[in-house]
């Protein structure tokens, strides 16, 4: 038996085929491997985590014995930051591309690192760039793209993670920033496919939350549960530009990684999380499942 982290989406491309066949994302291997980080109760990143003040709770069952425990080796991250254009967001757009260019000019971002930004509404993605955006995206061509149309959200997240997934290096942390009122409207994707295909790509999303929040939807739980099942944070497009980056750049250089044998061999999806065991003020950001595939004779 081996254990697989099997994530299946459907087929995505903007105006494809629905015949285009479906995208796997597939990985066998001999334990669980968890990546995760927490924070303390003044929401900032503990750097100094040991075994002993975690337990993993896989499908209901404890584990405190792991057959390893480091920080992370990744040192740079991978970033998308994909930008909701649609009809819905309406008037709140200039806010999102406010925050957006804020976010990329903050000094943290080193010449290294990667930064391509998507905006997406109607049919169709838009790339406004790719790559090093600092240096490449003024705010006239921004203003300028495409904007209005239905909302497929789903639809672009699958995208991006099968992009991140697509130019993957082992060195990088793959990173969706989402600015978004979390409707969907035209989507093919559905939001358990769009978590799969973020999870495959092993990407973490952080939510920013583009809606009036004097106006009732069902969108920020839908941003809160992306950023949740991913390991990543949620946001208000409210917040300053420069705390969404610093909790990114945080995370990432307070990552751990821990393995253990699965307790159950059962096929097929499996929840996770992780909790405190003396510090009850700790919360753990993790991925919320994997898919457990039993090798074939």
């Amino acid at each position: 038996m081996a254990l697989a982290l099997l994530f299946l989406s459907s087929a995505f491309a903007f105006g494809e085929s629905s015949e285009a066949p479906d995208l796997t994302y597939r990985s066998t291997v001999a334990e669980v491997r968890l990546t995760f980080f927490a924070t303390d109760e003044h929401n900032h990143t503990v750097r100094t985590l040991q075994p002993g003040d975690f337990a993993v709770v896989d499908d209901g069952l404890v584990i405190r014995d792991f057959r390893s425990f480091t920080r992370s080796d990744v040192t740079s991250p991978d970033v998308i930051v994909l930008v909701d254009s649609s009809e819905s967001v309406g008037s709140r757009r200039r806010d999102e591309i406010a925050q957006v260019l804020q976010l990329i000019s903050q000094p943290q971002w080193i010449v290294e690192d990667k930064i391509s930004i998507w905006s997406f509404g109607g049919l169709g993605p838009s790339v406004l760039c790719a790559g090093n955006c600092r240096s490449s995206l003024p705010a006239d061509r921004f203003l300028a793209a495409p904007a209005g149309g239905l909302t497929p959200l789903f639809d672009a997240i699958v995208f991006a993670a099968r992009l991140l997934a697509q130019r993957r290096d082992p060195r990088d942390r793959p990173v969706l920033i989402l600015f978004s009122d979390g409707q969907d409207t035209i989507s093919r994707n559905s939001f358990s496919q769009a978590i799969e295909a973020a999870l495959g790509s092993d990407a973490q999303i952080y939510a920013v939350d583009a809606n009036d929040p004097q106006r009732f939807s069902e969108g920020p739980r839908t941003l809160q549960e992306l950023a949740d099942a991913t390991g990543g944070r949620y946001f208000r497009v409210q917040d300053d530009a420069g705390k969404v980056l610093d909790a990114v750049l945080e995370d990432l250089h307070a990552t751990y990684v821990a393995t253990y044998k699965p307790p159950n061999h059962g096929e097929g999806l499996h929840s996770v999380r992780i909790l405190p065991t003396h510090n009850l003020n700790l919360k753990f950001y993790c991925r919320r499942s994997y898919y457990y595939q039993g090798s074939t004779r």
